[in-house]
């Protein structure tokens, strides 16, 4: 009797080898296709090549055996290098970054240099403060993003209309407010009033059922704010507070043309930066953006979504987010957004998220997902609490929220942020939709060897950053080690000076095993604390930092050059 031998990928598997795989994506995504779930897998080490007629043991081999039967690279599962640079930090004549000229210089910068991605932080509004985390909206554009120069050359500001330049190494977020938002209310008016291709462009984007389904509660939301003088909507008069269809039609009748140049503001908004990201891809960049998993609760996602959150009969809030203390905060974190009724939703399909995944889809090649653990597992704070540490942790949903997801979006690529207090659950939710998680290097230092923040520690389907928005400059960061802690920096990285102690991290990041690596654009410059972006649980001083105006994107050569080489060492280009 012969023994056969079939090449085929289906029936020789071997076991799966503790190595480097990956799902086929450049960040794994997930579809759950039919119940029960069905997540992509990692790939095997099965024989993979063309299925060929049986042989028998000890026959010929064909004679391209040793050649063409070598492993064929996927370029879907390529590794590959980012750069962390929020759009507020560009340099703009007008006190802070905006959509134009200065981003198409960073991205033709970052084509120079070889990488392939940028993060941003979300693009929503901020608050008042600044913070993109906090914003009013979950879905519209941050509109002093919006280049007034972009506005002139499509006609609807004049040059002369243009304010005098302002020089800020930091952003006034109220400032800037002061003198762009006339100006961008000015120019979409125009847009409102006018004719042609650009107000029909104008009228296609305000039908889209995708944008509608949350841009007509924005603007009206927007339009009963602008009209009365309260800090919340929880004190607006009932018939407007619950939304009363009269109240609405009134409202509509009164504020109109609000209305109308809320909307044209999204659309002007949007324009820009799907400008901005078509050029991005003929560049070879992918966007990676950003979700905060919670919403203000002074928004219209709130306000027209009441039964979809953990609110009282009044709509006041019964359980408010945060996290128990930690390494930034010895009471924790009282972030204050109210909670989802995780149940509600569920009973409606995920419905209000649904529209919020597919906005991001809209805006973003793929996204980061902010406290990720929150899926599995939340902190939850009495509304009346002052600080966060006497909350309780309450389960998340978990495999269901994806499913959903799954069904009506089909598949997504995210990141999902899994720092802090991680628990198992977290980390199997994580691995069974295939979403990469996070590891920081700046974290990696504290503890023992078996620090998952370490490079040996890695994982290939991972996300490494030298620092995160929240985190000190590598630079800042080192300064504030003790002599102790930076031997063993130093030790670790085999460095034996520190005066490039920022390029040493970005090399270590760049050497992970880690599929993506992300540098934050302060850590490329070597900057100190004064760039620092966030400091966790503070209020004041935050989001600020801008590109120095000492620094073109034109004048990076020697660091571009620098990155590239280091990307070709450890197969990133």
């Amino acid at each position: 009797m012969s023994l056969t031998l079939s090449l085929s990928i289906t029936t020789l598997s071997f076991p799966q080898l503790r190595r480097c795989t990956f799902t086929s994506s450049p960040i794994p995504s997930f579809k759950l296709n039919s119940s029960p779930l069905s997540f992509p897998r990692a790939a095997s080490s099965s024989l993979v090549t063309t299925s060929l007629t049986q042989f028998t043991v000890g026959e010929d081999l064909p004679q391209n055996y040793g050649e063409d039967w070598l492993p064929k690279p996927d370029l879907h599962l390529r590794r590959r290098a980012g750069i962390l640079l929020h759009p507020t930090s560009f340099q703009s004549p007008y006190g802070i970054g905006d959509l134009g000229n200065e981003a198409f210089r960073f991205i033709d910068w970052l084509h120079q240099t070889g990488c392939s991605l940028w993060q941003v932080l979300p693009l929503v509004p901020p608050d008042e403060g600044g913070s993109p985390y906090a914003g009013q909206d979950a879905n519209c554009g941050n509109t002093l993003l919006i280049s007034l120069e972009e506005l002139v050359a499509d006609g609807l500001l004049e040059k002369h209309e243009l304010p005098k330049p302002i020089d800020a190494e930091r952003v006034n977020f109220s400032v800037v407010a002061d003198l762009k938002d006339p100006l961008i209310t000015k120019a979409a008016e125009r847009l409102v009033s006018s004719k042609g291709e650009l107000k029909k462009q104008l009228e296609n984007f305000r039908r889209d059922p995708n944008i509608s389904s949350w841009l007509d509660d924005a603007a009206y939301f927007a339009a009963i704010d602008d009209s009365l003088n309260t800090l919340s909507w929880y004190d607006w008069p009932e018939p407007l507070k619950n939304r009363h269809l009269v109240a609405l039609e009134d409202i509509y009748e009164q504020k109109r043309d609000f209305i109308n140049v809320f909307i044209a503001q999204q659309f002007l908004f949007q324009r820009q930066w799907q400008k901005v990201r078509d050029y991005a891809q003929s560049r070879g960049v992918k966007i990676m953006g950003d979700m905060p998993i919670y919403v203000d609760y002074h928004s219209a996602d709130v306000w027209a979504n009441k039964n979809q959150f953990a609110l009282n009969r009044k709509g006041f809030p019964l359980l408010v987010s945060g996290v128990p203390p930690d390494a930034f905060s010895e009471t924790g974190q009282l972030w204050g957004s109210p909670l989802y009724d995780w149940k509600a939703m569920e009973k409606e399909g995920y419905s209000w998220w649904i529209r919020r995944i597919r906005r991001a889809q809209d805006i973003y090649d793929e996204f980061r997902i902010d406290h990720f653990r929150g899926f599995a597992g939340y902190w939850a704070v009495r509304s009346e609490a002052k600080v966060a540490m006497g909350g309780k942790w309450k389960v998340g949903p978990g495999t269901s929220f994806f499913d959903a997801i799954s069904r009506a979006v089909g598949r997504i690529n995210i990141t999902a942020e899994d720092l802090g207090v991680i628990t198992e659950d977290v980390v199997q939710l994580r691995k069974s939709i295939g979403a990469p998680g996070m590891a920081v290097l700046q974290f990696g230092f504290g503890g023992g060897a078996d620090n998952p923040h370490l490079p040996h520690n890695h994982e290939c389907n991972q996300v490494v950053y030298t620092g995160t928005h929240d985190n000190d400059t590598i630079q800042g960061w080192w300064e504030a080690l003790n002599q102790k802690e930076k031997s063993h920096v130093l030790s670790y990285v085999s460095l034996t000076g520190e005066d490039d102690i920022s390029w040493a991290l970005i090399q270590t990041a760049l050497a992970s095993v880690a599929q993506t690596a992300i540098i934050p654009m302060q850590d490329v410059l070597g900057l100190g604390s004064s760039a620092r972006m966030n400091i966790p649980a503070t209020r004041f001083g935050n989001w600020g930092w801008r590109v120095p105006s000492s620094v073109s994107f034109d004048k990076l050569d020697r660091e571009a050059t620098r990155l590239k080489e280091m990307l070709s060492m450890y197969g990133r280009l």
